[in-house]
């Protein structure tokens, strides 16, 4: 398989925090979803924003083999402009690439109906969507222009079970039809072992622990992923 992301030996630190990511290693293959697991403040976000080129790299190196690496969000509604219908938000990205008007509309309309609305969702706001809604709108704009690297930051811990099911079934479909690579950042581990291909455990901006979903779920080797196992038992 095609490499999609190489990361090697990548250290950032903040102004006020030394090491907040230190000599993070780890490859993304094409058409592979990659679980990020690790407690609050263990460098998850950090990571992301680094791989988004939202921050600047101390040391290492950060290799993309494809364009355009998107975000999904927790919360969408946040990252959705509220003034704006669902149409337009979703052209916005196409009308920045000057994409003509009716090839925009055409692409918008197909891609809502991919992520299982309908065309009358364009007409919406924002606020007038559910969360699960809401939710397949972001996935919709992560797509538009064409990316096969989405990085899933808690995309689904802010919906219930069942929606959760949804948007899960809906982002492991979409990835199969066009072969999509994930880095999806979970702190619930039921979700990553039903998501996942791979899992790095992070531990205070460490990458302590990777391998595949079962090596990892089944025959964990450091203390604190058995730790993390441990919690979802109890």
């Amino acid at each position: 398989m095609k490499t999609i992301l190489e990361v090697s030996h990548v250290s950032v630190s903040y102004k006020e925090k030394k090491n907040v990511l230190k000599d993070i290693s780890f490859m993304i293959k094409e058409g592979e979803i990659v679980g990020l697991v690790g407690e609050s403040g263990c460098g998850k976000s950090t990571l992301s924003k680094a791989i988004l080129g939202l921050l600047d790299i101390e040391e290492g190196e950060m290799i993309h083999h494809t364009k355009n690496p998107q975000m999904v969000f927790q919360d969408p509604f946040s990252s959705l402009n509220p003034r704006k219908k669902i149409g337009w938000i979703l052209e916005e990205p196409l009308r920045i690439q000057k994409v003509p008007k009716q090839e925009r509309k055409q692409r918008v309309e197909e891609m809502i109906v991919k992520v299982g609305l309908t065309p009358s969702h364009l007409e919406r706001y924002p606020k007038e969507l559910s969360g699960g809604q809401r939710q397949r709108v972001s996935i919709a704009i992560s797509l538009i222009q064409g990316s096969k690297f989405i990085i899933a930051d808690e995309p689904v811990s802010a919906l219930d079970v069942t929606i959760q099911k949804q948007i899960m079934e809906l982002m492991i479909r979409l990835q199969e039809e066009n072969q999509l690579s994930y880095l999806f950042i979970s702190h619930d581990l039921n979700v990553i072992y039903q998501m996942c291909d791979r899992v790095l455990v992070m531990k205070a901006g460490q990458i302590v622990e990777e391998g595949d979903v079962e090596e990892i779920f089944n025959s964990p080797k450091h203390e604190y992923t058995r730790l993390l196992l441990d919690s979802i038992m109890e």
